[in-house]
């Protein structure tokens, strides 16, 4: 229970990853209606289309998500070709929903950078909150380049670190607009997880000190000693009252319901209420940077 006696909204009412799967039931259980008025079994229209019996029933129950190819063969089979545009409309929100990581990076990382870029552009809050890594905006571009490494090979995305790396540079100069507001709240452990070489490392807590000090932007650490009102569970941004993103290892969420953006707006203030601020955040950064610091020496760095 948070500190003033109040109590946040239950989880299971605005669960994205619900709202995803009940999407995609939706979706799954008009195919199946599509064929049984057609008057075939599965069996049947997957020998019309030349697929296997088990993609009928993943598509039906909502256990895979279909291409734009196939709603097409699936309506072309059932004779349902008027349907074909509403049911490719309700795939393309679900797409949105839950971007699929793999799909996203077929084509490479950088594609990516260049449409959050668009988002950044409409958006004039930013609020985000991360547990285990330094956020885009504020990464340098050594760090920026591990974290897009790990796409490669998670994902097995085409080479285009180079490109990606100079997008999201390029995107950091919203940071200087003051028509834009940014409000970042980082666990201490975000700046101590090695997920990437330690000189690396140290050069980004450094960056993170200049940071803080933009009239823009307020940047708040969550001392590990911290006791937390709510879980850290995962990173999540909310972009004005429009839209939380959450990344999985799987895909991306965009969650537009007002009551998910309701929930995580308490959530974050939560957890911005407890986090430390100008330079009692420097300070804990800078904690971090002169343990970090004789390490990167004894290397020779």
């Amino acid at each position: 229970m948070p500190r003033d006696g109040t109590t946040l909204p239950p989880t299971n009412r605005v669960s994205g990853a619900t709202n995803v799967h009940e999407a995609r039931s939706a979706l799954g259980k008009r195919l199946r209606e599509l064929r049984r008025q057609a008057g075939l079994s599965g069996r049947e229209l997957a020998e019309s289309l030349s697929w296997p019996p088990s993609k009928i029933s993943k598509l039906e129950n909502g256990r895979q998500t279909p291409s734009d190819d196939d709603i097409r063969g699936w309506t072309t089979a059932t004779s349902a070709e008027d349907e074909t545009d509403s049911l490719l409309a309700s795939l393309h929100t679900l797409e949105v929903q839950h971007a699929e990581w793999q799909r996203q990076f077929r084509v490479g990382m950088r594609p990516h950078q260049s449409e959050i870029a668009q988002l950044d552009a409409k958006t004039r809050l930013f609020r985000a909150f991360e547990v285990s890594v330094i956020p885009g905006l504020l990464q340098t571009s050594e760090y920026a380049r591990a974290r897009f490494a790990e796409g490669i090979v998670l994902y097995g995305s085409p080479n285009d670190v180079d490109q990606a790396v100079r997008v999201r540079m390029q995107r950091q100069e919203i940071l200087y607009r003051r028509d834009k507001r940014f409000h970042f709240v980082l666990t201490e452990a975000a700046l101590r997880f090695r997920r990437c070489p330690a000189e690396v490392l140290l050069a980004q807590l450094d960056r993170l000190v200049s940071l803080s000090a933009l009239p823009n932007v307020r940047l708040g650490i969550i001392a590990e000693e911290t006791p937390y009102p709510v879980g850290p569970w995962h990173g999540f941004w909310l972009r004005d009252n429009v839209r939380v993103m959450v990344e999985t290892y799987s895909a991306e969420l965009n969650l537009a319901q007002p009551q998910e953006i309701e929930l995580y707006s308490k959530v974050f203030d939560r957890l911005a209420a407890i986090a430390s601020y100008g330079r009692a955040a420097r300070a804990i950064i800078t904690r971090v940077i002169d343990q970090l610091a004789p390490e990167v020496s004894e290397d020779g760095s």
